[in-house]
């Protein structure tokens, strides 16, 4: 049976190079999502700077949504760095084993250069006492002696144009001063300076600033991976109730890279979202071209019966085939799968999704699920398709394999129940209970439920769209027209097999496409909408001192400005019982009382601890509630009011301690009515280096190229999976055209010449493009219309009517290409030879 199985593979290569190239390419997407979602879950983050460190105490950002409900248990990561307690590191170093504990900081500055971009060249500010533990010393130079002195690293160095001797400004924590560059060290990763221990923690803010703490374990002990796993245990012990925890191994990394920890839940996240798509577009589609493969080699099946052999041994020649087809597609897909995989993880960490210092992780996991789901959809669908055959008499196995007709089982039946089911489930939840751009989230999946249903019952879904198209068509192409609707009505699950790839191209194009362009649209009319200044005031090191605000608000032509700061955190339900916010949390604003109408919000009674609520959290004025903030710390607040928002807005002087950075990051400012302040904000900035000004064209501007930078992420994922249909789509058509040579070879024998033959197969391919991007159109409709209705307030999704033209077009375009090059080839050769040979 082997030998039979590897010759038909030789003699009937078309039909098999079909399988393998849907097996290929959807194994390689499949394993490529496979080791995002690896890379995610491992987030390996090997450290650089504090190698040397034999553990790293940080401060512990887990938060407990629902404490106390093994049922609901889920923990999120707080928004900003959580500083370390006062008296940890005397706890730490009291420890015996420990050696010394080097209080760390990471200061967001900037060297005021020329040549280094908008702003200079960015980098982290640390405590010169860490520089001991970085894997290289001083190539010149030597350590910072007092307030005014900086060591950077040579990458830095290198950026900025600087060498030992030279005098820099540096911006950093709301200011800018002269330093000179004392001595310059080793390259590293990320951009590094090293300020003398004192000013780098005035620089942070104050002791209580303290990020981070580098052990250093004594000679012959050791802790996590160490010889001393007694030290080890000491220290978590020292730390439990402090709020810090002990990093070893590989994850002292994330003391360097504090963002990796949140990059962590929105790889997995995301990865998981278009992985499971990849995964059910990618079984689909080999489940399709599994069934088309077998349908096309049904009479040659039933020959094998009429001639004796056995349904059980067509059920191993069609296994046998199948493994050999769908491992070696498999074992050749893990190479491109890997490299695909480290492409889009590239592509992720550019967008900033991750930090690019995460190692790309894709083992054998990725190969082993993606290959073994789709080996047990090809042999499964290869069995199934191959089932009549195999089972009814010879005789009606042959009657039936020139022109198939029964498609519809109960078990197509039932799962096409089911999935249509859950598209009118997903649909309702969207249009009723979601709100805003989270009904994304039950939006996107409804396309893919759609369009699997629709496939399902794609045969008489085709014959009725033929059945409609029959009477057009015929009217404005003549027999060429005829003779098309006459083969697509007799062969209506031949041609079903080729609308459904279009249908599932179109659909899942269109409505991530139109989910996108309507997400951006309403983040754009959001922002505006609640833009009320004129201009804002940033810093080049990311932060801006609070007096500021006082300065800019004597400048002529300024009516109103204050210090704004956001962040993220939760509303705590009484007596510590978690959260009443949902996993993403509630953005937070930090305003000045001063700045009067510079929100949509009435914040002039934001004083002390109180808080402007949005209308949806539930509370009232003069109610006390307890605020989780971004640096997983709490706050007692009362509502001093309420208004129509998302964000609950807090004196700027509460919430920017709470920060990672410590102070305001913008001041808003509204202008006078008919006055220009402009040149006074100007002239301020020249005062002091580092302060940028942006007018409100300027800030919708940055908002958009925010805004496109995350659209770019989803239709980068999209565009691959889209991709992946697309090629499918060509396959099927291919594939179709290439079994029906016989047919064509009748037809040329009985009187038709090449050119009306190609004239029905352009009629054939543009009806099957129709019926295809008509079905997908309705697949797209089922997400587009619930989400653009509540999100947008629109029946109908924002974004331009060129868009649905691009894919109808492409789809046009690759169902004419994919039909009408193999008809002409097949066409080529002489019609007595076509007519005499195998289907």
């Amino acid at each position: 049976m082997l030998t039979l199985a590897l010759r038909t593979l030789r003699f009937r290569k078309g039909g098999f190079v079909a399988t393998f190239v849907a097996l290929f390419f959807g194994t390689a997407i499949v394993v490529a999502c496979g080791g995002l979602l690896e890379t995610g879950i491992r987030n390996n983050l090997p450290p650089e700077r504090l190698a040397g460190a034999t553990a790293v105490v940080v401060g512990d950002r887990d938060y407990e949504l629902h404490p106390g409900n093994a049922d609901d248990s889920e923990k999120v990561i707080a928004a900003e760095e959580v500083p370390l307690a006062a008296g940890i590191a005397d706890k730490v170093r009291a420890v015996g084993g420990v050696e010394k504990a080097v209080p760390d900081v990471s200061v967001p500055a900037r060297l005021l250069v020329r040549g280094g971009g908008e702003g200079g060249v960015g980098a982290q500010g640390h405590t010169w006492s860490t520089a001991s533990l970085a894997p290289h010393g001083l190539s010149e130079g030597r350590a910072p002696v007092g307030d005014r002195q900086v060591v950077l690293d040579a990458g830095a160095a290198r950026a900025a144009g600087l060498r030992v001797g030279d005098t820099v400004r540096i911006a950093a924590h709301g200011g800018s001063a002269p330093y000179e560059v004392s001595g310059i060290l080793g390259g590293l990763r990320e951009p590094a300076l090293f300020f003398g221990d004192a000013e780098a923690l005035r620089l942070a803010g104050g002791e209580e600033h303290v990020g981070a703490l580098a052990v250093v374990a004594r000679a012959g002990t050791g802790t996590g991976t160490g010889t001393d796993t007694h030290t080890d245990a000491e220290l978590r012990g020292a730390l439990a109730g402090t709020g810090a925890k002990l990093l070893t191994g590989d994850d002292r990394g994330f003391a360097e890279e504090p963002q990796a920890v949140v990059g962590k839940s929105d790889l997995v996240s995301l990865s998981a979202v278009f992985g499971g798509m990849a995964v059910m577009v990618a079984l689909f589609v080999t489940a399709s071209t599994m069934s088309l493969s077998a349908a096309q080699r049904q009479r040659e099946t039933a020959l094998m019966r009429a001639v004796g052999a056995t349904p059980r041994q067509l059920r191993r020649m069609l296994l046998i085939e199948t493994l050999i087809v769908a491992v070696g597609a498999a074992l050749l897909a893990w190479l491109p799968g890997q490299w695909l995989g480290g492409a889009l993880f590239e592509r992720l960490a550019d967008a900033g999704i991750t930090s690019q210092y995460v190692q790309f992780s894709s083992g054998w996991i990725p190969l082993a699920a993606a290959g073994g789901a789709v080996l047990l959809t090809a042999v499964g669908a290869g069995l199934v398709a191959g089932h009549r055959a195999i089972k009814v008499r010879p005789t009606e196995a042959l009657a039936e394999a020139a022109v198939q007709q029964r498609w519809f089982g109960w078990v197509r039946g039932v799962f096409a129940f089911l999935f249509l089911a859950g598209t009118a489930a997903l649909s309702l939840v969207t249009w009723t209970v979601m709100d805003g751009p989270a009904a994304a989230s039950t939006a996107g999946p409804t396309v893919i439920c759609a369009t699997i249903g629709l496939a399902l019952l794609s045969p008489g879904l085709t014959k009725v769209c033929a059945f409609l198209l029959d009477r057009p068509v015929r009217a404005f192409t003549g027999t060429g027209g005829y003779l098309a609707m006459l083969n697509s009505r007799a062969r209506t699950v031949a041609v079903a097999a080729a609308v459904t790839p279009i249908m599932l191209a179109s659909g899942v194009a269109t409505a991530n496409l139109y989910l996108q362009t309507t997400q951006t649209a309403v983040s754009e009319r959001a922002f505006t909408a609640d833009l009320h200044a004129d201009a804002v005031l940033t810093s080049a090191s990311g932060t801006v001192s609070p007096g500021l605000a006082d300065r800019v608000r004597a400048l002529p032509g300024v009516a109103a400005a204050g210090a704004y700061v956001s962040s993220t955190g939760f509303i705590e339900k009484p007596g510590g019982r978690g959260s009443e916010t949902g996993e993403d949390g509630l953005p937070l604003r930090g305003v000045s009382a001063e700045g009067a109408g510079l929100t949509s919000a009435d914040t002039s009674r934001l004083r002390g601890n109180t808080t402007v609520l949005p209308r949806d959290a539930g509370h009232r004025a003069g109610e006390d509630v307890t605020l989780r903030l971004g640096d997983n710390s709490t706050a007692l607040v009362r509502v001093a009011g309420t208004y129509d928002g998302e964000a609950a807005l807090l004196p700027v002087a509460l919430l920017a301690p709470h920060t990672t950075g410590g102070l305001p990051e913008q001041i808003l400012v509204r202008g006078k009515s008919g006055a220009d302040m402009g040149p006074a904000l100007r002239q301020l900035a020249v005062q002091q280096p580092g302060l940028m000004v942006a007018d409100r064209d300027a800030l919708i501007s940055a908002n958009a190229e925010d805004t496109a930078t995350q659209a770019w992420i989803n239709y980068l994922m999209v565009g691959m999976i889209v991709a992946y249909t697309a090629i499918a789509v060509v396959n099927s058509l291919v594939t179709s055209v290439r079994g029906r040579r016989r047919e064509f070879g009748l037809q040329r024998l009985t009187g038709a010449t090449s050119a009306q033959i190609l004239r029905m197969v352009v009629i054939e391919a543009l009806v099957v493009a129709a019926i295809g991007i008509l079905l997908g159109t309705v697949a797209a409709a089922t997400t587009l219309v619930p989400f653009s209705h509540v999100a947008a307030g629109s029946l109908v999704p924002s974004g331009s009517v060129w868009i649905y033209g691009g894919v109808v077009g492409t789809a046009v375009v690759l169902a004419l290409a994919a039909s009408v090059v193999p008809a002409w080839r097949v066409l080529r050769g002489r019609p007595v030879v076509a007519a005499l040979g195998a289907a």
